[in-house]
């Protein structure tokens, strides 16, 4: 079995650090870079949750999306939940590897795989890494649909095709209105809508839309927009990075198993549908001054 440590150089090959935005918190959290790896487990955030099924599994790597400790820290108190999941970590001697950013504008990425999740066509980035020469890193991706849907045949098609959550997929816009070419972008997209009136799409998949960037969007152009929950826009990427991985320890003759988390780990449980106004609400007008 190989070494942490070499295990680690890998991934750093797939999602070099340096790649990460500043602001962010990549690589390795805690493990000992002499330990042996035999079994891999891939998840979207290290929560406790995923922690226990790791140690479950008999892992001896966990590699997560999100990062633990993204604003820094003072303390891994075992009173905390940031903790204690450091605390299960090194009892357990399951070390934690976090690709974030890195992950987000690396070929394939994030994007690659939300897009492979929906069968779509990749013509390109929707914001192009500068420093590719071949044009294919960056953040989100340019698609077309393999035929024609209205926004609301291409709503029910996403909400089947992606994970499961409470949130499902909201959309604005008209829904009959054609869609051919739209941009993807796993987790939160609402700083790109400049880009992506600029690219000239009918639609935009992302996650995480606020109501005045989405409004102001709407007003702006026709394009329409599909509001996918967090978790299941970046879920996919850990089936690709599940896969990649796979190809490097076939090539050097590792023999690693990795794993997928299915656990759903988007923080929103339940979600009930909101019942239309038959009527407006009455209201009672008083005069004078209120006693």
């Amino acid at each position: 079995m190989p070494a942490l440590s070499e295990v680690l150089t890998a991934l750093d090959a797939l999602w070099p650090p340096e790649r990460a935005e500043q602001w962010d918190a990549v690589g390795t959290v805690c493990g000992d870079p002499e330990a042996e790896v035999g079994r891999v487990l891939f998840a979207v955030d290290p929560v406790q949750e995923i922690v226990d099924e790791a140690v479950t599994l008999g892992a001896d790597l966990l590699v997560t999306h999100h990062p633990l400790y993204l604003r820094g820290t003072t303390t891994v108190a075992a009173s905390s939940f940031k903790g204690k999941v450091v605390h299960t970590l090194i009892k357990h001697d399951i070390a934690l590897h976090v690709a974030h950013t890195n992950a987000d504008t690396a070929d394939p990425g994030v994007s690659d795989a939300l897009a492979g999740a929906l069968d779509l066509r990749i013509t390109g980035p929707l914001v192009p890494d500068a420093t590719d020469p071949h044009g294919r890193r960056g953040l989100g991706r340019i698609c077309e649909l393999g035929h024609p849907m209205t926004l609301a045949e291409l709503t029910a098609y996403a909400a089947a095709r992606l994970p499961a959550t409470a949130q499902g997929i909201r959309a604005a816009g008209d829904p009959d209105r054609p869609i051919r070419t739209l941009a993807v972008s796993g987790g939160s997209g609402d700083s790109l809508f400049d880009d992506v009136r600029a690219a000239g799409v009918d639609a935009f998949l992302t996650a995480d839309l606020r109501h005045h960037p989405a409004s102001e969007a709407t007003q702006k152009s026709p394009l329409a927009l599909l509001d996918a929950a967090h978790w299941a826009t970046e879920w996919p990427w850990c089936e690709q990075a599940a896969a990649q991985l796979d190809a490097v320890s076939d090539r050097h003759g590792w023999g690693l198993r990795t794993h997928v988390s299915h656990t759903v780990t988007d923080p929103w449980t339940a979600h009930a549908a909101s019942a239309p106004l038959s009527s407006p609400p009455e209201t009672t007008h008083t005069t004078g001054a209120p006693r």
